[in-house]
Protein backbone atom coordinates (compact mmCIF):
# COMPACT_ATOMS: atom_id res chain seq x y z
CA UNK A 1 0.00 0.00 0.00
CA UNK A 2 2.42 2.29 0.92
CA UNK A 3 4.51 1.45 -2.50
CA UNK A 4 1.11 2.40 -4.16
CA UNK A 5 0.83 5.70 -2.43
CA UNK A 6 4.23 6.24 -3.27
CA UNK A 7 3.84 5.80 -7.21
CA UNK A 8 0.95 8.01 -7.06
CA UNK A 9 2.37 10.79 -5.36
CA UNK A 10 5.66 10.97 -7.63
CA UNK A 11 3.39 10.91 -10.82
CA UNK A 12 0.97 13.96 -9.39
CA UNK A 13 4.32 15.30 -8.64
CA UNK A 14 6.26 14.50 -11.79
CA UNK A 15 2.49 15.98 -13.72
CA UNK A 16 2.67 19.25 -11.95
CA UNK A 17 6.28 19.98 -12.23
CA UNK A 18 5.81 19.94 -16.13
CA UNK A 19 3.08 22.80 -15.99
CA UNK A 20 3.44 26.05 -17.31
CA UNK A 21 2.56 28.66 -14.56
CA UNK A 22 3.88 31.08 -16.99
CA UNK A 23 0.88 30.04 -19.19
CA UNK A 24 -1.63 30.54 -16.23
CA UNK A 25 -2.22 33.96 -15.93
CA UNK A 26 -4.60 35.59 -14.03
CA UNK A 27 -6.27 38.20 -16.66
CA UNK A 28 -7.64 40.07 -13.75
CA UNK A 29 -4.64 41.22 -12.37
CA UNK A 30 -3.48 41.31 -15.86
CA UNK A 31 -5.65 44.51 -16.81
CA UNK A 32 -3.83 46.69 -13.87
CA UNK A 33 -0.39 45.53 -15.43
CA UNK A 34 -2.23 46.53 -19.15
CA UNK A 35 -3.06 50.20 -17.61
CA UNK A 36 0.48 50.84 -16.54
CA UNK A 37 2.57 49.65 -19.26
CA UNK A 38 0.33 48.69 -22.58
CA UNK A 39 -2.32 52.04 -22.93
CA UNK A 40 -0.43 54.00 -24.33
CA UNK A 41 0.46 52.31 -27.33
CA UNK A 42 -2.33 49.87 -27.15
CA UNK A 43 -5.80 51.68 -26.15
CA UNK A 44 -8.67 49.50 -26.74
CA UNK A 45 -6.95 47.35 -28.33
CA UNK A 46 -5.33 49.54 -31.23
CA UNK A 47 -2.03 50.07 -31.85
CA UNK A 48 -0.64 53.67 -32.36
CA UNK A 49 2.73 52.96 -33.70
CA UNK A 50 1.21 50.25 -36.05
CA UNK A 51 -2.47 50.73 -37.23
CA UNK A 52 -1.95 46.84 -39.04
CA UNK A 53 -1.28 45.24 -35.40
CA UNK A 54 -4.01 45.64 -33.48
CA UNK A 55 -4.73 43.69 -30.51
CA UNK A 56 -7.87 42.34 -32.51
CA UNK A 57 -8.10 38.51 -32.89
CA UNK A 58 -8.17 39.10 -36.17
CA UNK A 59 -4.71 41.10 -36.09
CA UNK A 60 -3.15 39.10 -33.77
CA UNK A 61 -4.20 35.94 -35.62
CA UNK A 62 -2.90 37.34 -38.66
CA UNK A 63 0.61 37.81 -37.40
CA UNK A 64 0.82 35.07 -35.47
CA UNK A 65 0.21 36.05 -31.90
CA UNK A 66 -3.25 34.54 -31.76
CA UNK A 67 -2.33 32.57 -27.97
CA UNK A 68 -1.49 33.25 -24.56
CA UNK A 69 2.22 31.86 -25.36
CA UNK A 70 2.94 34.12 -28.86
CA UNK A 71 1.85 37.25 -26.10
CA UNK A 72 4.16 36.33 -23.97
CA UNK A 73 6.49 35.77 -25.92
CA UNK A 74 5.63 39.09 -27.82
CA UNK A 75 5.45 40.88 -24.51
CA UNK A 76 8.72 39.14 -23.05
CA UNK A 77 10.98 39.85 -26.49
CA UNK A 78 9.24 42.58 -28.18
CA UNK A 79 9.97 42.74 -31.90
CA UNK A 80 9.87 45.55 -34.59
CA UNK A 81 8.95 49.39 -32.43
CA UNK A 82 7.59 47.23 -29.30
CA UNK A 83 10.52 47.59 -25.97
CA UNK A 84 10.31 44.23 -24.29
CA UNK A 85 9.07 44.46 -20.87
CA UNK A 86 11.47 41.44 -19.36
CA UNK A 87 11.13 43.80 -16.18
CA UNK A 88 8.04 43.29 -15.32
CA UNK A 89 8.43 38.88 -14.83
CA UNK A 90 7.01 36.27 -15.65
CA UNK A 91 4.00 36.43 -13.56
CA UNK A 92 3.22 39.85 -14.21
CA UNK A 93 3.87 39.20 -18.78
CA UNK A 94 1.69 36.32 -18.26
CA UNK A 95 -1.57 38.09 -16.60
CA UNK A 96 -1.31 40.53 -19.09
CA UNK A 97 -0.94 38.30 -21.91
CA UNK A 98 -4.15 36.42 -20.67
CA UNK A 99 -5.90 38.97 -20.43
CA UNK A 100 -5.08 40.67 -24.09
CA UNK A 101 -6.26 37.37 -25.13
CA UNK A 102 -9.75 37.47 -23.15
CA UNK A 103 -10.44 41.41 -24.29
CA UNK A 104 -9.24 40.24 -27.61
CA UNK A 105 -11.56 37.09 -28.19
CA UNK A 106 -14.52 39.00 -26.47
CA UNK A 107 -14.04 41.94 -29.26
CA UNK A 108 -12.18 45.02 -27.08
Amino acid sequence: MKKLVAIILAVALFTFSLSSPALAGDAAAGEAVFKANCIACHKGGKNTINPTKTLSIADLEKNGKDSVEAIIKQVTNGAGAMPNFKRLGEEKIANVAAYVYEQAKAGW
